[in-house]
């Protein structure tokens, strides 16, 4: 690897290359993901040397040169050479540089891939169609998903067609699998998972019926998992891959056979939430209450409504009549209603209950309360266009999940719980972070304190909560919130941004009920796979490591014509979960049983691969363009 120095030249000409301009957490991962896996030259360009990941990057074996520039100027595009690259990944700095150097970089060479990181997705959609050959994605948003689905114990998914794939594991795996994705599973030692393990070919569930049917009567019974063609399962098979369709009912894998399993499974819809309809109901009436009033004036609103309702079923225990009742509170309450007269005994007019006269005085006065009040919250919210106070947990937020971090993720993962129903507090430290007032803008409460972590974390209910995620950028700090987390109240489940590996495998081995993930190494293999031209659906992950669902279209002078599955599966790499015939385009053929018949122009298919195996495949399939 050679480097260069402020505004200079790589040392030696470069050709042919893809550029990474960054040195964030994101470039650091691509650039591996480039270099290991695609074994293509990569030349770095950095804002500084000695900041952030340029050093650990200036490392890489593989990396043709690093190039420092404070901006992505003219000049700096040229010192990369990108009039004859193949690609370029803008990773770093705003929306509107990125955009600018992406703008640039066409413009000297109008046949470079260009693959930028954009927040705003919007603007990312809009940016493409401006881009000759380009792709705008999203770190934040490719990974939040994994985020709070381990904040809410469910497994994320990624939609491909009217289904939902998404990872389960031993017990949970059903008769919808679509095929095996891990085995030698030891939540202890993560090292020791093996990604989509060589699988039993189609006929060896028909060979283990006839070895299981003798003298002593038919299949024996146990948990049978109705495997779909394909769902092979631990990888200790044969590889004979005949043809066929169905396949008889297996005996389920015991944990102690396999070390623990995990398949891919397809849903009609996401995997649900777990938090009962009337306790959600509760919460979005409690928070609508909160994003439009005061804690002053919701006091003097439900203590009105309490006198209301027990002055209600005074007059109604008194007079054993709920529509009169009714009629008559609602008309105290708007001011309306005649005053009871003294009882006359010749002719019996008027009640004469000294109990009734009380009720009808409450609710004519709490009446009093609530017109003006119920007055000025309209005309302040309609009137003005204010979007909601800013305002902190209540008493009444519970079963919520703590988010600690309000940065690009943090707030991703904010919106996504906040759309799932799901009760959430944000944390932050720093005043001016951009993310306090996209949050508060969806009336989700924020506790904004630079004090010590656990006086927040108790400012923010952890007590009452379900979860706390750390996504700050920094490893330490979320580890130490997630530690604190545990010191306050032991069985909270915590989920944990690392970059780093070690630091997450001791998480897993030291903490019970955690889950780490690393935002950068969700998306780097998207990143990665976009630069070299081919559509990523989603990640899934598997603990720490993450599977790519992507869709593969074969074209005229494509590699994948005339290719079938013997030849593009891989065993610990690829897997074929599903094909769209030409014919057929809207219908989605699972683990299509066909494994001879070759792809013509407009079959499409869609993968499961691990980032080395999307990697060897697009290898092979750009030899063969």
């Amino acid at each position: 690897m050679t480097s260069a120095g402020w505004g200079t030249l790589p040392v030696e000409p470069v050709s042919q290359h893809y550029i990474v301009c960054g040195g964030n957490a994101l470039a650091h991962r691509l650039i591996v993901e480039l270099v290991e896996h695609y074994e293509v030259p990569v030349v770095v360009l950095v804002p500084d040397r000695a900041r952030e990941h340029a050093p650990q990057i200036e490392q890489l074996p593989g990396v043709a040169a690093v190039v420092e520039y404070s901006s992505l100027t003219e000049e700096a595009l040229r010192a990369v050479r990108v009039e004859t690259a193949r690609g370029i990944a803008l990773v770093d700095g705003s929306d509107q540089e990125n955009i600018h150097a992406a703008l640039s970089a066409q413009e000297h060479n109008p046949d470079i891939r260009i693959v930028l990181r954009m927040f705003n997705q919007r603007l990312g959609e809009n940016i493409e169609r401006l881009l000759k050959n380009g792709a705008a994605l999203s770190g934040s948003a490719t990974a939040a998903p994994a985020f709070a689905a381990a904040a809410l114990s469910r497994p994320n998914s990624v939609q491909v067609g009217d289904r939902f794939l998404h990872i389960a594991y031993d017990d949970d795996i059903d008769s919808g699998r679509i095929c095996i994705v891990a085995d030698q599973i030891d939540r202890q030692d993560l090292t020791r998972i093996r990604l989509l393990p060589e699988q039993e070919g189609d006929s060896a569930p028909f060979v283990r019926l006839a070895s299981e049917f003798g003298d002593e009567g038919p299949v024996r019974r146990g948990g049978a998992v109705g495997g779909l063609g394909g769902a092979g399962g631990g990888g200790d098979g044969g590889e004979g891959r005949g043809e066929g369709g169905g396949v008889p009912a297996q005996r389920e894998p015991e944990p102690e056979e396999t070390g623990g399993v995990a398949a891919l499974q397809a849903l009609p819809s996401e995997p649900p939430v777990r938090i009962a309809w009337a306790r959600r109901l509760r919460w979005r009436l409690l928070d609508t209450l909160r994003y439009f009033t005061s804690a002053r004036l919701r006091l003097v609103l439900i203590t009105a409504l309490a006198a209301v309702l027990m002055a209600f079923g005074l007059l109604w225990y008194l007079n054993r009549d709920f529509g009169w009742s009714l009629y008559v509170s609602l008309l105290d309450l708007a001011g309306a209603a005649q005053p009871d007269q003294p009882a006359d005994a010749a002719s019996g007019a008027g009640t004469g209950g000294l109990w009734q006269r009380v009720a009808q005085v409450v609710i004519t006065f709490c009446g009093i309360t609530f017109a003006p009040v119920a007055t000025a919250v309209m005309v302040e919210v309609l009137g003005s266009g204010r979007r909601g106070q800013h305002r902190n947990p209540g008493a009444g937020t519970r079963d919520h999940v703590i988010v600690a971090g309000l940065g690009n993720v943090g707030t991703r993962v904010v919106a996504q719980l906040h759309g799932l129903g799901v009760p959430v507090v944000g944390l932050e430290r720093d005043p001016q972070a951009r993310g306090i007032s996209a949050v508060r803008a969806l009336g989700v409460p924020v506790v904004v304190d630079d004090g010590p972590l656990a006086e927040q974390l108790r400012r923010a209910r952890l007590q009452h909560s379900r979860a706390v995620v750390a996504v700050s950028g920094d490893d330490a700090t979320n580890l130490e919130a997630a530690l604190e987390a545990r010191a306050g109240r032991p069985d909270v489940r915590v989920v944990v941004r690392l970059f780093d590996d070690n630091f997450a495998r001791h998480v897993y081995a030291t903490l019970d009920n955690a889950a780490s993930r690393s935002t950068s190494y969700l998306a780097a293999p998207a990143f990665a796979a976009a630069l070299m031209g081919r559509e990523v659906l989603g990640t899934l992950s598997v603990f720490r490591h993450v599977l790519l669902i992507a869709e593969l279209r074969a074209e005229d002078g494509s590699g994948l014509i005339g290719m079938n599955r013997h030849d593009l599966e891989d065993p610990g790499g690829v897997r074929v979960v599903a094909v769209r015939l030409a014919r057929s385009p809207h219908t989605y053929q699972w683990n299509y049983p066909d494994r001879t018949q070759a792809l013509v122009p407009g079959d499409r298919i869609v993968v499961a691969a691990t980032r080395s195996g999307l990697a060897r495949l697009n290898t092979a399939l750009a030899s063969e363009e």
